[in-house]
């Protein structure tokens, strides 16, 4: 597992204890009032959602969705000083820094304080915000955004949205991606069709394959594993084939793939080395060798060069 699927994983995971721990709680304690000030709070009812999210945090300090709640329903009814005291408070109970940060940004905004609510927003983006497109839409933010610190945090919030489109070693292999007509690298013959996409935030380099003149196909997933500091494939096929390569971007720019070595129905051990060669912006070639002698000698298993559809 690499640290972006880690830190991914970790604010998932965040969200995820965030909402149950706060749901868990409000079962185990009084499920009706905590019943009657959701449905107020849903209904946008800002008077009687504080009020009712009031008894709760009195009731039940260590909850902090009912402080989260009530904080928001106080900023709605323009109580601001209470707010932010609340929300504080909201944060101290266990919800999570994103969340409290942004609102406490929002708060100081609308009472005009700018490097309060800067503050709060940096805040917020460096514990993991990231919905760019609430910032750029919130309107208690918008006295904040002439400011040229904005932008700024649209991009942090961009990147905490998807890390992989920013981070280096993932578009290693972006030269691969498009839509391409394949043939033999002797003799040109059409060899079949296949589309390279990025998926998954950018993570993964995508491959549909789909060979001519036979009804064989097969896809492979490509990422960065940033842990092992290496690149992956996991190939997999419609006769119920699958291969695991594992490699890097040699100096020279080529995507170098090996398989460990894999037995072989006639007794053998077959370690596969697999290569793709950018030959200008509209041209790759892949190369796939084979050996059974544990790496002395190696035969040529296929030869294909991809022709950028244009």
């Amino acid at each position: 597992m690499n640290k972006l699927t880690v830190k991914l994983g970790c604010f998932c995971a965040l969200f995820l204890a965030f909402a149950c721990l706060s749901s868990a709680q409000q079962s185990a304690s009084d499920p009706s009032l905590f019943t009657e000030a959701s449905a107020a709070y849903d209904a946008k009812d800002w008077a009687k959602s504080a009020a009712l999210y009031e008894k709760l945090t009195q009731a039940h300090p260590e909850v902090p969705r009912a402080w989260f709640r009530l904080g928001a329903s106080l900023q709605e009814l323009g109580q601001l000083d209470r707010a932010i005291e609340v929300y504080h408070k909201a944060l101290a109970a266990g919800t999570p820094a994103l969340y409290a940060e942004y609102s406490l940004a929002t708060v100081y905004a609308q009472k005009k304080q700018s490097e309060q609510a800067f503050e709060h927003l940096d805040k917020a983006v460096k514990a993991g915000y990231n919905k760019p497109e609430q910032l750029s839409s919130d309107p208690y933010l918008a006295s904040l955004r002439s400011d040229a610190r904005f932008a700024k945090l649209i991009d942090q919030a961009n990147r905490n949205l998807t890390p992989c489109t920013y981070a280096q070693e993932n578009r290693q292999f972006d030269f691969w991606v498009g839509e391409w007509n394949v043939e033999t690298s002797q003799g040109g013959i059409p060899a079949g069709q296949s589309r390279i996409e990025k998926i998954l935030g950018d993570c993964v380099i995508f491959e549909n394959w789909q060979s001519n003149g036979n009804p064989y196909s097969g896809k492979s997933y490509n990422i960065y594993n940033t842990a092992l500091k290496r690149w992956e494939q996991f190939w997999v096929d419609n006769v119920g084939g699958s291969i695991f390569f594992y490699g890097n971007l040699s100096k020279d720019g080529v995507m170098d793939y090996f398989t460990d070595e894999l037995p072989q129905p006639d007794g053998t051990k077959l370690k596969r080395h697999l290569q793709f060669f950018p030959l200008g912006p509209d041209k790759v070639r892949q190369f796939s060798q084979g050996s059974t002698d544990g790496g002395k000698t190696w035969h040529v298993e296929y030869d294909f060069t991809y022709l950028r559809r244009k």
